[in-house]
């Protein structure tokens, strides 16, 4: 099952020389195989963003994304794009840009239509109980999901514990996703 650490400024902050140290020191303690910058707040996104990619190409991680920015991520020549549940529409921009896409998908019908625009991966969420994110959906909707579609499909929200992982790990998505988990295993 693949990891795919997502960064937040509540954990990570936007002082640049404070996220360069904590992004580093995260780095060094898990092994990532994806890797999104997301920061919804911060002015100086742009500089934080490109921190980040170079940050996260000198420790070899292959796919890096960028969260709703498809022309900064093509520009910081990062692997791709994370997609909010509200950017269907701009999937084929992206893809023909070369970036590999991601898109946040809440339920069956956002999955269709990230099936239909040939996004590359989905995000389904929450799978567990998550602050300001609704109702989880649970381990066995997820399974129900990955079973009914052929998509790549990380499990997101809530995750933060071990114990979760190995729920997700005996239904097999493509892979797991957190801001939280890989911050305070750290």
């Amino acid at each position: 099952m693949k990891s795919y650490l997502i960064t937040d400024p509540v954990y990570y902050t936007n002082k640049p020389k404070i996220f360069k140290e904590k992004l580093f020191y995260i780095l060094q303690q898990h092994n990532i195989d994806f890797i999104c910058f997301r920061d919804k707040i911060s002015l100086n996104y742009a500089e934080l963003a490109s921190i980040f990619v170079t940050i996260t190409k000198k420790h070899h991680i292959k796919n890096i994304f960028i969260n709703q920015h498809i022309d900064l991520a093509y520009k910081l020549k990062a692997t791709g794009v994370h997609l909010t549940s509200t950017q269907f529409d701009q999937i084929t921009y992206a893809k023909n840009l070369g970036l590999k896409v991601i898109i946040s998908c809440h339920n069956e019908l956002d999955i269709q239509n990230a099936i239909e625009n040939k996004a590359d991966y989905i995000t389904y969420s929450p799978i567990f109980n998550t602050p300001n994110k609704g109702k989880p959906k649970g381990i066995e909707q997820l399974d129900y999901i990955i079973k009914k579609y052929n998509i790549k499909i990380f499990a997101l929200g809530g995750i933060v514990s071990y114990n979760q992982i190995k729920q997700l790990n005996k239904i097999k998505p493509y892979g797991f996703a957190s801001i939280r988990y890989f911050y305070s295993k750290s």
